[in-house]
């Protein structure tokens, strides 16, 4: 098998082995290990990884192609260097009878001076699994680096078609790059090794280890990023577009948007009530309430103007008031009242609105406007219609 190592070899290294198997990628685990792992890279450039690519040859037997990885040992032993410059061909063993099971195909070293294989080498080799009635693959032998899972069917043989080899292969290979190098996303990259590591993650987004976390990272720093680009921000302040087309800025917990408002709500469906204290909800109508919330805008004040047409029904004395109630969480911050309201008395209905200002609100910090109602006689049906609520942040 066309395997070369280096310094592995007690009968002593060739220049060739020196020369073909000097890879210089130590993606960092620790500060004394190096992550195991594939290098990247393929023919033309269209694949992220090629390296020890595999896909069925006959019935029973498998290509598995040319690549370049490293496997890293106990701290002591230090990381190996593999080159498989040509290419291996691999045969499986017949399936069981009974069970179906899974083998693990794996790049394995064997250094005598750690192991009890007398035997100093690299191999691409099956380890076979267990048949069960629902098999899972073999443990991963020391010193090896797994490529891929083979399901082989129960009674499966070249001379019973073997392996329909279609879905019968998953792919467990991992890359490693140089240190500083970003990492290509492909199979498990696990956790970072230092903050300020970067991969390039699914979707084509590239992402940086925070210490605890792969942060997305936007292609351009200070920028907008694009829409579906970014989940979670990596910095309060920032910006990204959405495929509303409003564009958002993330204040540290959530993306709010970036100019919020002014914003407006309404109800075209009259609806009336015979209460004298003041009520969010309208009977006969199918709009259970006009409400906006928004979060605050770093001034702390909005400008909110509401307004309907409302009259008593055969009440000249009787008189109509709209008002709004504000709350942030569960905490009230205005009531509804006359002195903010707007009235109009007796029959038939006219219409009537104001502007007030809200001010002391808390940056970024959402709070709920809501239209309530009331009328000054109890039992007077007192109808309201063309209800409308504004809230325009003040700069």
């Amino acid at each position: 098998m066309p395997l070369h190592t280096s310094w592995l070899s007690p009968t002593g290294q060739t220049r060739e082995n020196t020369r073909v198997s000097q890879i210089g990628a130590t993606t960092p685990i620790n500060p004394q290990q190096a992550r195991s792992g594939i290098l990247p890279g393929s023919y033309g450039g269209q694949h992220r990884v090629s390296g020890f690519w595999t896909d069925g040859a006959s019935a029973m037997t498998l290509n598995v192609s040319n690549g370049r990885a490293v496997i890293q040992g106990l701290h002591a032993q230090g990381f190996y260097q593999v080159t498989l410059d040509g290419g291996a061909v691999l045969t499986v063993a017949d399936g069981d009878a009974q069970y179906g099971r899974v083998d693990l195909l794996v790049l394995r070293v064997y250094d005598a001076s750690y192991d009890t294989s007398g035997k100093n080498e690299a191999a691409v080799e099956i380890i076979r699994g267990t048949p069960a009635a629902t098999p899972v693959a073999p443990a991963t032998p020391p010193l090896s680096l797994p490529l891929y899972e083979i399901a082989v069917p129960a009674g499966a043989s070249a001379g019973k078609g073997g392996i329909v080899w279609n879905g019968a292969l998953k792919d467990l290979r991992t890359t490693t790059v140089a240190i500083g190098g970003i990492v290509p996303a492909f199979g498990d990259t696990g956790a970072g090794a230092y903050p300020g590591q970067y991969q390039d993650g699914a979707a084509a987004v590239l992402q940086r280890w925070d210490g605890s976390a792969w942060v997305p990272y936007p292609s351009a720093l200070g920028g907008i990023a694009p829409k579906g680009a970014l989940t979670t921000a990596s910095y309060v302040g920032q910006y990204r577009d959405t495929p509303q087309r409003v564009l958002q800025r993330w204040n540290g917990t959530a993306w709010l948007p970036a100019f919020p408002g002014p914003l407006f709500a309404e109800n075209l469906d009259a609806g009336f009530t015979t209460s004298t204290t003041y009520s969010q909800t309208l009977q006969d109508t199918s709009v259970a309430q006009v409400q906006i919330t928004f979060p605050a805008p770093v001034s702390g004040a909005v400008l909110l103007t509401y307004g309907a047409r409302m009259g008593p029904v055969g009440n000249a004395a009787a008189a109509a008031f709209t008002s709004v109630r504000v709350t942030q969480g569960a905490t009230e911050i205005w009531a509804p009242d006359d002195e903010r309201g707007v009235c109009t008395a007796g029959d038939p209905a006219t219409s009537a609105s104001t502007t007030t200002r809200l001010a002391g609100l808390t940056a970024d910090l959402p709070y709920t406007v809501t239209l309530m109602h009331r009328v000054s006689v109890a039992g007077v049906k007192t109808w309201f219609d063309n209800i409308f609520l504004r809230v325009e942040p003040l700069i």
